[in-house]
């Protein structure tokens, strides 16, 4: 999956191009930095290889996720449906804007589930953000219609789905805005960054200044920049943007590598009997990060967990439904409203009543649910060996 595991003497060319010059900073220092703006040209490449009209990057997924909710005017009171499948990244992002995050159950694509999505707005709903887990996509045409009739953003989460597409548009440029997260084990690597993308020019330019200090960079003189609004610091490194302009040129020999390691290790386990996999939207187009599958069972499913486990072979399986990071089973502090500093008594309110909330539908599915993770790395022989090995362990199972 990782861009890192490919990582060579482009990235070095280009960070070395940087620290010649001195400047690290991506704004100003216009005599010194010698023509050198990573940055600018990361932006550039970003709108041309995905489509989208405006790129603004970050320092990090989470940053992103945080500018764009900012920019379309997302904050205190607002409610931002989001899924139970996730990364905290996802809510962390809510909260920091003032915002409340209502958690909805996923459906067998592992996503948000439109069904979910629809019985959860109220008149409070600002926003509804799929997130697009593990390379595939969330049902968008039906997240559409339901944002449109309702009168609701829609922000995408495609942090890690980066080169999936739907219906021929990248993920990440399709909503409202969209957001991608550059850090060290993502489709593309600038070992920390993100970026906002949308084709909304309003958006952007809020993007553009929220993410440094609110400047509005419309001078020469960056000392002698208006603030339209507040802002903060946001911005990406010209040595990270660096990395990744090295990166996104290679972004289609990753996903061809990607895709065809996905479609061998597939083929060892779409033979037994009893196996399913997560379902792609009509459209879309899977960026082949990880293949989910699943067992008929729960109890099938943990027993084939701990049967790798015990052969030595679950690395880069990944059992959602006991993960702390991904899954709101174990996410005991967001429960708990368990923050460093005080929220607003809405936060906290509709924090505590998930820890008395029905997910049973979302434990349905990420109880009978393994990712595998795809390397860029693996050799035909290893693929071979992987995939017999999990599949021993399956059949036995089952």
């Amino acid at each position: 999956m990782p861009g890192y595991e490919l990582f060579g003497a482009e990235e070095r060319k280009e960070v070395n191009d940087v620290l010649e010059t001195g400047i690290l900073m991506r704004y100003a220092f216009d005599g010194p930095r010698k023509g050198i703006w990573k940055a600018k040209e990361l932006e550039n490449a970003i709108q041309e290889t995905f489509g989208c009209k405006y790129a603004q990057l970050t320092s990090s997924g989470t940053g992103a996720l945080t500018t764009a909710l900012a920019a379309m005017g997302v904050g205190v009171g607002d409610e931002v449906i989001m899924p139970t499948f996730t990364f905290v990244a996802s809510f962390e992002a809510v909260l920091s804007v003032g915002a409340i995050p209502v958690l909805v159950d996923v459906d067998d694509t592992l996503t948000l589930s439109p069904a979910a999505v629809k019985a959860a707005i109220t008149p409070r709903t600002r926003c509804i953000m799929p997130v697009h887990m593990c390379g595939s996509m969330a049902d968008l045409d039906a997240l559409l219609a339901i944002a449109r009739e309702n009168g609701i953003l829609l922000l995408e989460d495609a942090c890690q789905s980066i080169g999936g597409t739907y219906k021929g548009k990248a993920l990440g440029t399709i909503g409202d805005a969209g957001t991608f997260s550059f850090d060290f084990v993502k489709m593309i690597t600038c070992a920390e960054g993100g970026v906002v993308m949308t084709n909304d020019a309003s958006i952007y330019t809020k993007a553009d200044g929220y993410t440094d200090h609110g400047h509005d960079h419309l001078g020469v003189d960056r000392g002698a920049d208006l603030h339209p609004f507040i802002g903060y610091n946001y911005r990406i490194s010209e040595l990270h943007a660096a990395v990744g302009l090295a990166q996104i040129r290679k972004l289609p020999n990753f996903l061809a590598i990607q895709k065809r390691n996905h479609a061998a290790l597939k083929a060892h386990l779409e033979a037994i009997p009893g196996v399913a996999f997560r379902r792609v939207p009509e459209g879309g187009d899977d960026s082949c990060s990880f293949i989910s599958w699943f067992l008929p069972t729960a109890e099938q499913t943990q027993a084939a967990v701990e049967e790798m486990r015990s052969q030595g072979i679950l690395a880069g399986n990944f059992y959602w439904y006991n993960n702390n990071w991904h899954y709101i089973r174990k996410w005991d502090h967001l429960k708990q409203a368990g923050a460093l500093h005080r929220l607003s008594p809405e936060q906290t309110n509709a924090l505590q009543q998930l820890g008395s909330s029905d997910f049973s539908v979302s434990d349905k599915v990420l109880s009978r649910c393994v990712s595998t993770a795809i390397s860029l790395a693996w050799t035909p022989e290893q693929i071979k060996e992987k995939g017999e090995k999990m599949a021993a362990v399956i059949r036995k199972v089952l």
